[in-house]
């Protein structure tokens, strides 16, 4: 279970052209909203990654708009773990639970994944908000990350996990971001 003592969001390369050409990317889209929303209004921390931005492009706007002044990380490697920047930030938070979701599933997603859990994290794949440019390699992706012990979610099922309880103060917003 997903707790607000332990829980950041990590979202990886929703940018640029590569945003564009995602499966089923206005999922994606708007499944990413949603979370950045339910995380803010939790006060829970987010942080978001860009694969070499200076050639693929920054956050898509729609995005981007719901950061509030979040810096993206940028960088090279697959995997966020492997830049110094990203390791720093979530290292700091001393939040052991990632909630993650971004493109693309079979790669940065599933490279990161990996370097996640070795190093003691326990990480939920929000399954509605990740994307490759093609089902199967999406699915591969999933199923790859399912098997070396990430959590599978979806952006409702993380979003209440949560809240735990429809008595929460928080519920009301969080009602209306899910609608």
């Amino acid at each position: 279970m997903i707790s607000r003592d332990a829980a950041v969001l990590v979202i990886i390369d929703i940018q640029g052209n590569l945003a564009q050409v995602m499966f089923d990317k206005e999922n994606l889209f708007a499944n990413t909203v949603k979370l950045i929303k339910g995380f803010k209004v939790l006060n829970l921390p987010v942080i978001i990654t860009e694969q070499i931005p200076q050639k693929l492009g920054p956050t898509i706007p729609q995005i981007a708009a719901e950061l509030d002044g979040i810096k993206p990380v940028a960088k090279e490697s697959f995997s966020c773990w492997d830049e110094i920047n990203f390791k720093k930030q979530i290292e700091n938070l001393k939040r052991k639970h990632v909630v993650l979701l971004g493109i693309e599933t079979h790669v940065c997603v599933y490279q990161t994944t990996l370097d996640l859990i070795s190093n003691g994290y326990h990480v939920s794949l929000v399954a509605d908000a990740v994307s490759s440019r093609t089902p199967e390699n999406r699915r591969i992706g999933i199923d790859a990350m399912k098997s070396a012990g990430a959590h599978i979610t979806s952006t409702e099922m993380a979003l209440f996990e949560l809240l735990r309880t429809a008595a929460d103060p928080k519920a009301k917003e969080l009602f209306k971001i899910v609608k």
